[in-house]
């Protein structure tokens, strides 16, 4: 089974970004990394290479810096890379960042395809689902478990209230939630090794993508309004001011 798992470069996951002048975020700064969130993902492609043989395809959109995503997932045990990088896909929007990664995909041999539920810097959760559609694949979300089914997967996805049981052909797209795995740490040996593993690198143009212009830009930015403190209630009259409270609240 060959699986192509999607790596994104952030920035510090547990710093404050920063923002340029054009009100995006500064994605080449030097503490970036590979979002958290994907790792659940890449350690399940590797045990289902390992479990069933086949190879693990790491894709990432980003700057220059980006390479550092591919770079550890190749550490941590992926057999090849394939950076996206261009200076016109800065301020890319889901349904750009979708059409690119697409096209990045349809060139990889790929069973399954597989995501984070959510970026740690977007947060829209919407383009793994977008990128289904543009390849034309089926897409699970939220798995928190994947077996091979025959000819397709048997995928546990996870609800409010417990999971549901689903099946899907190959090929296929997946959401991995956190918790699903737990993901290894890159050894010596693997970093050492990831050095010597194929990564290519490739433009808009070479993908052949004739739309990347994004059809969403951010206007400004303002930092949200500081919250008051709340108000402590005493006296007599507490229990009457409470209740005046919660029926401005509309609570009651």
């Amino acid at each position: 089974m060959n699986v192509t798992v999607l790596a994104k470069f952030v920035p510090n996951p547990t710093g404050t970004p920063a923002l340029g002048p054009d009100n995006l975020l500064i994605r080449d700064a030097g503490d970036g990394a590979l979002d958290p969130g994907d790792e659940y993902g890449l350690e399940l492609a590797l045990q289902l290479v390992e479990a069933g043989g086949g190879e693990v395809t790491v894709v990432s959109m980003g700057p220059a810096e980006a390479l550092a995503a591919v770079q550890r997932g190749l550490a941590m045990g992926a057999h090849r890379g394939v950076l996206v990088t261009d200076a016109a896909l800065r301020g890319a929007d889901v349904l750009v960042t979708a059409r690119v990664l697409a096209a990045a995909v349809a060139r990889t041999e790929h069973d399954l395809v597989i995501a984070g539920v959510e970026s740690t810097d977007g947060y829209t959760g919407t383009m793994p689902a977008t990128l289904a559609e543009l390849l034309g694949v089926a897409a699970v979300t939220a798995v928190r478990k994947l077996e091979p089914d025959g000819d397709g997967f048997r995928a546990e996805r996870q609800t409010e209230s417990g999971y549901d049981v689903l099946t899907a052909p190959r090929p296929a797209l997946i959401t991995v939630t956190a918790g699903a795995t737990d993901p290894r740490y890159p050894s010596l040996k693997g970093i050492m090794a990831a050095k010597s593993k194929p990564v290519e690198t490739l433009s808009v143009a070479d993908l052949g993508v004739a739309d990347a212009t994004p059809t969403q830009t951010v206007a400004g930015v303002t930092d949200a309004a500081a919250k008051a403190g709340g108000e402590i209630v005493t006296g007599e009259d507490a229990v009457v001011r409470i209740a005046d409270l919660l029926a401005d609240a509309k609570v009651i």
